[in-house]
């Protein structure tokens, strides 16, 4: 349990930062529409996820 919280820390930095390069790549049309909110809803997504496995885990 101890290496869940470094590893699921390390996936969320990187989902911060890939997705941002992503949406300023020269493959999507110059009006895409992709901000912070999608980040942000693929962290809660993620933490929520992480939350109902550590739930799962200690019953």
């Amino acid at each position: 349990m101890k290496t869940i919280y470094p590893k699921s820390t390390l996936i969320l930095i990187a989902v911060l930062f890939v997705i941002p390069a992503i949406a300023q790549g020269p493959g999507g049309p110059p009006a895409t529409p992709i901000d912070g909110g999608l980040s942000l809803l693929l962290a809660a997504g993620g933490l929520y996820g992480l939350k109902k496995l550590i739930d799962q885990k200690n019953k």
